[in-house]
């Protein structure tokens, strides 16, 4: 399941720096996370690294984009070959 920044965003950028598939990007009010590209840090980290790091927990599971273990590392090779 991809991530997604709520409306909690305080557009500190912590996230930002932390996402090993840049799939985050600063938005117009807030962080946005692109869910083609967001694969919950599974290939590289076990816990996802954008909501480790925020400071006012605003990256959340997006429940519009459900993907198993198996989706997000196939998603994470596509990414990095």
């Amino acid at each position: 399941m991809a991530y997604k920044i709520t409306e909690d965003c305080i557009s500190c950028g912590a996230c930002e720096a932390e996402c090993p598939n840049k799939a985050i990007s600063e938005g117009d009010t807030t962080y946005k996370i692109d869910p083609d590209k967001c694969t919950e840090c599974v290939g590289v980290h076990d816990t996802s690294k954008c909501a480790e790091v925020c400071p006012v927990e605003a990256p959340k599971p997006d429940p519009a984009h459900k993907e198993t273990k198996e989706q997000l590392m196939a998603k994470y090779k596509k990414l990095h070959p």
